[in-house]
Parts: C-alpha cells; sequence; structure tokens
C-alpha cells in the first residue's frame, strides 16, 4: 500500500541525484514505454509534494538560525518628530514693574530628530544557547526532510513493483486464456471427428469466459496501482506506461547488521536525538536569565523649540550621548525556577521519548525481518511448485489432445498453474517491500538504491 534544502538539501541528495540521473541518461524510456524505476524516483523527488514542502519548511529552518535571531547583534533606530502646540497665554506678574501678559493664539513648534543604538554584550550567554537551539533545529527539519523522502522513496520502490507484480499477474492469465483458447480449440476438433462432445466444449467456453473476466479486473487493479503511482510522483501523468517485468530483490540481509545500522542511521532515532538538544538549549537559556544582563547604548540627537513669544525666539540642542546598563532580576515570583524545573522534565520525556522510539524501531525491523524470511523461503518454494505445475499442465494439454484425460482434469492442472503463479509473484511483492521497509528503517535506503 501506498504511503502517502535550500543547499542543505541538495547538499544531502547531490551524490543521490548524480547516480539517478546517470541511471536515466543510460537507461532507455520511450513515448508508450518502460517506465523505469529509475526515471521515477528521480521525477518522484522532484515533484512529490511532500518533499517540497519539507524542503520549504528547512528554508524557513535556515532563516531562523542567524546570529541576529539569536541576540548577537545590537539594535538600531531612528526616530523623528516635529509637534506644535497653539495656546493662549496670560501671565500675570506680582512686579507691578512689570506689565501683565496676555498672548492668544501663541504657537510653539518642537523638532526632535535622533539615532540609538542598543547592544547586549552579556546575557548570562543564553545567545550562545539560542544560538545552538536554532542549530539543533534546522538539523531537525533537515533530518525530516531527509525522512520524508525516505518514506517517498520507499513508496515509489513498493508501488512501483506492486506494479510490476499486477502486470506480471496479467500476464500470467493472459496466458490462461491462451490454454483456454488452446483447449476450446481441442474440443470442437475433437466433437467434429465425433470423439468429444458438446458438453466438454460449453464448459471450455465457460470457463474462458472466466479466465477474461479474471484478466479484465487484473488490469482495472494495474491501472488504480499506476495512479497511485502517479500521485505518489505528483505528477499528472498518463498511466499508459509499463514497468519492467521483473521483481529484483537485492542480497539477502542480516538482521544483526540492520539493527545496528538502526540505531546509527534511522532517521526518526536522529531527529529524537536531536530534540534531546533542543531541550538542553532551552534549559540554558532558561539558566542564563539568572545572570546580570549588560548593555551598552549610544545614539545622537537633536532638538530644536521654535516659539512665536517669549523670551526667545528659538532654542535648539544636539549632541551624542551613551551609557552602559546592566540589571538583574532579583525576584520574579519563582518563575524562573518553575521554568527551569519544566524544561528539565520536558529533557527527560525526550530522552524516554527516544527510548521508547528506539525499541519500537528494533521490534518492527524484527518483525518485518520475519515476514522477509517467510517471503525468501516461498519464493523458492513457489519457484520449484511453478516448474512442476508448468510441466503438468504441458502433459495435461497433450493427454487431453489425446482423450486419456477429461476437460475437468485439464482444468485442475490449468488451475493450479494460476494458483503457483499468482503464489510466486504475491511472495516476491511482499518480500520486496519488506526488504524496502527494512532498508529504510537502518537508514540504509540512499546507499542501497544508489
Amino acid at each position: 500500500m501506498l504511503r502517502s534544502r535550500k543547499y542543505s538539501l541538495r547538499y544531502v541528495l547531490k551524490p543521490f541525484f548524480t547516480v539517478i540521473l546517470f541511471g536515466v541518461l543510460c537507461g532507455n524510456v520511450s513515448a508508450q514505454s518502460t517506465l523505469q524505476l529509475e526515471e521515477a524516483i528521480r521525477i518522484g523527488l522532484e515533484k512529490n509534494f511532500s518533499i517540497r514542502i519539507a524542503e520549504n519548511e528547512i528554508r524557513i529552518s535556515e532563516n531562523n538560525k542567524s546570529v541576529g535571531n539569536a541576540g548577537f547583534l545590537p539594535v538600531i533606530s531612528a526616530d523623528g518628530s516635529i509637534n506644535q502646540r497653539i495656546q493662549d497665554n496670560v501671565t500675570v506678574y506680582g512686579n507691578p514693574n512689570i506689565a501683565d501678559r496676555n498672548d492668544q493664539n501663541a504657537k510653539t513648534t518642537v523638532y526632535d530628530y535622533g539615532l540609538n543604538a542598543t547592544w547586549t554584550i552579556f546575557d548570562g550567554l543564553t545567545m550562545f544557547a539560542t544560538l545552538d537551539r536554532l542549530s539543533a533545529e534546522l538539523d531537525i527539519s533537515e533530518a525530516e526532510a531527509r525522512n520524508q523522502i525516505e518514506l517517498v522513496l520507499a513508496d515509489i520502490i513498493s508501488g512501483y513493483y506492486e506494479i510490476t507484480g499486477q502486470q506480471k499477474a496479467a500476464q500470467v492469465l493472459e496466458n490462461t486464456v491462451e490454454i483456454s483458447q488452446e483447449r476450446i480449440r481441442i474440443a470442437e476438433t475433437k466433437e467434429e471427428l465425433g470423439s468429444g462432445s458438446q458438453y466438454e466444449l460449453l464448459l471450455a467456453r465457460a470457463d474462458l469466459n472466466t479466465d477474461r473476466a479474471a484478466l479484465i479486473r487484473s488490469k482495472s487493479s494495474l491501472k488504480q496501482l499506476k495512479v497511485l503511482l502517479t500521485s505518489v510522483l505528483g505528477e499528472d501523468r498518463s498511466i499508459d506506461f509499463s514497468v519492467q517485468p521483473e521483481i529484483v530483490l537485492a542480497d539477502s540481509l542480516v538482521l544483526e547488521d540492520l539493527i545496528e545500522d538502526a540505531v546509527d542511521q534511522n532517521q526518526e532515532l536522529n531527529i529524537a536525538r536531536l530534540n534531546e538538544q533542543v531541550a538542553r538549549s532551552e534549559i540554558r537559556e532558561i539558566r542564563g536569565e539568572w545572570m546580570p544582563q549588560i548593555d551598552v547604548s549610544g545614539g545622537y540627537g537633536y532638538s530644536r523649540t521654535e516659539a512665536s513669544v517669549g523670551f526667545s525666539e528659538f532654542s535648539e540642542t544636539d549632541g551624542f550621548q551613551y551609557g552602559i546598563t546592566a540589571r538583574i532580576n532579583l525576584f520574579d515570583g519563582f518563575n524562573k525556577s518553575r521554568r527551569t524545573e519544566n524544561a528539565q522534565i520536558a529533557l527527560k520525556n525526550e530522552e524516554l521519548r527516544r527510548q521508547d522510539l528506539q525499541l519500537r524501531v528494533i521490534a518492527q525491523i524484527s518483525q518485518i525481518y520475519a515476514q522477509y524470511s517467510d517471503a525468501l523461503s516461498l519464493i523458492e518454494l513457489e519457484e520449484e511448485n511453478l516448474e512442476i505445475n508448468k510441466e503438468t499442465v504441458d502433459i495435461a494439454l497433450e493427454r487431453f489432445e489425446l482423450g486419456t484425460i477429461s476437460s475437468i482434469e485439464l482444468r485442475e492442472a490449468q488451475q493450479s498453474l494460476l494458483n503457483a503463479e499468482n503464489r510466486l509473484i504475491e511472495a516476491q511483492i511482499v518480500a520486496k517491500t519488506a526488504e524496502t521497509e527494512l532498508l529504510r528503517l537502518s537508514g540504509r535506503l540512499f546507499s542501497r538504491v544508489e
């Protein structure tokens, strides 16, 4: 069943794309054509929507990982304002030698401009912890993208070989139809010669219709599998294509090696380990708040005041200002202690999740490996059964033509051959699907596809 970097993603995939594109150029994909697995993988890596979304998530994380976002750089701002007041001023002096004033609609205009900079030079090393957290979050985005790519790769490979299996099943039914047609020819000849019966001829025609109906259903299933594959590829592609005719299995896998590789290379476990790093960085960020914060600041300011009344027409000031500020939060209602404790619990939870995930991955590999081993054994057995049944059908056809067996016995031999071929195809699909999933879980899928 199909499941549904800026530079960093391309860096991860660069050697992979090189090999795949080489395979495509050396391959042979024609217009109506056989879709090669390498071509399907190339299309999926370029156009699959989940991969494209994961690539955009990496770009976001890359943008977030900056010294400015971590707090290393100063903050610089510029401001300016113009304010005007129109007032009625009444001034009464206590000195009789000075005349009282009554100024109507007195206008005052104030101009202020400034440039200011503030730079935090020490914050308890919080900015370093923040940068580490942002780096780990970028690594998580890249690991999640790689994990998504591996999922898509597994879907493409499994879906591709499901089509191969269904294509083979359809071919088997076409061969069955040919045998049924030969059976009708023999039955008609025997009836003409007087050694056969109308009953055997009717029975042969009924069985031929049954085989044709099964072939129609098989081809319908084949079309549906092709639709599922093209949806994973993210391409509006015609389903009028074939795939390579054989299900190719890799060299036999070893359970202990798969588990060892999975512990080191499984992408989900890698993400879990990176989440632990994020949790540790968050603890360091909170601890930094216990330390004093030291800021240096400086700036330039200009101010001018113009008044329509008063002793002066205008006054202005300009110049530079600078300083240093230190602050420490002495008490915040025990909130830092609470947040530190919660962050430590969150770290413990991440460790527990990783341990639980590791056990589940190992268990999953063990379960799938059992299916894989059984399928390999069945393939060997069913290949032997298939050869036996092919020989049996050849003998049965000869004997039916000679009249030494009935059409029912021929049909039984024919049905046994069909069942043997279908069991072999099913075992091959199970083995290939299990093999692909084992490679994905162990982190080998990239290298094995290459």
